[in-house]
């Protein structure tokens, strides 16, 4: 059987493609203006790398935040549950997964299978997520790949205000101004942001094995500094955008 998953990000757009229960496709794009051609478009980049005709698909599910505007879709799941579906297939031993996105942070607590025991979510402010990173990597003229390999290389503890962007801006803006070196304050970016993802998580429990998914995994920044924080090393799937279209194509495969 074919089943595949679309995944609806505010930024991206990603896709996967199962045959016989494996995976047989998968890609990433932006969103753009038009998400659902960019849908429609990300589903046949993954159906060509699969070799896989679109006549062939026996179901899709769409997930994300984006995921009612698809109309193609056969179903729709929440990313909570695609996300703990497609972490718990790709690493059986995952029992806490840590989504990071670009507009949201989930925190979930799910079983060997990926049936969702428990989350919780920070979606009242970009403070902590995709958005918060990149306006941090403007606010020091530097780019977010940058930026996390620059915070690597400080040991020193700043703390700066995550309740806002805004806020989180104007700090930064000042320690530039005291000509506080650019590792440091990418370093208290990057410790901010984990301070306030685990203190989401931790109101649902951690429990090991943790894994996190989402475009911002792909961060070292972030990664080392969630590392610290929890004290706990992490599992980061190699390629942890496509983990939510995973999901659904999984769920849409029965």
């Amino acid at each position: 059987m074919v089943s595949a998953g679309v995944d609806v990000g505010a930024q991206t757009i990603k896709a996967v493609v199962l045959c016989d229960g494996k995976l047989a496709g998968s890609s990433v794009v932006m969103a753009g203006w038009e998400p659902i051609e960019a849908a429609k478009g990300a589903l046949e980049q993954a159906l060509a790398r699969a070799g896989i005709a679109r006549q062939d698909v026996k179901r899709i599910i769409a997930t994300g935040v984006g995921r009612k505007s698809i109309p193609f879709a056969d179903d729709y799941m929440t990313e909570v549950t695609c996300n703990a579906r497609g972490a718990a297939w790709l690493i059986p031993t995952v029992r806490t997964v840590i989504d990071i996105g670009a507009e949201e942070n989930r925190g979930i607590k799910c079983d060997s299978s990926g049936k969702v025991l428990d989350f919780a979510k920070n979606d009242k402010c970009a403070a902590g997520v995709g958005a918060f990173v990149e306006a941090m990597a403007r606010a020091l003229e530097t780019t977010v790949e940058e930026m996390a390999q620059l915070s690597l290389k400080s040991d020193r503890e700043i703390p700066v205000n995550v309740t806002c962007v805004i806020f989180a801006e104007s700090e930064v803006v000042s320690l530039i101004h005291a000509q506080t070196p650019k590792a440091d304050i990418a370093r208290a970016i990057h410790d901010a942001i984990a301070s306030r993802t685990i203190s989401m998580v931790r109101r649902i429990g951690v429990e090991q094995d943790v894994t996190v998914v989402g475009g911002v995994a792909r961060n070292v920044g972030v990664i080392d500094a969630l590392k610290r924080h929890l004290g706990v090393d992490l599992v980061v799937p190699e390629e942890p955008q496509i983990v939510g279209a995973l999901g659904a194509a999984l769920l849409a495969a029965g």
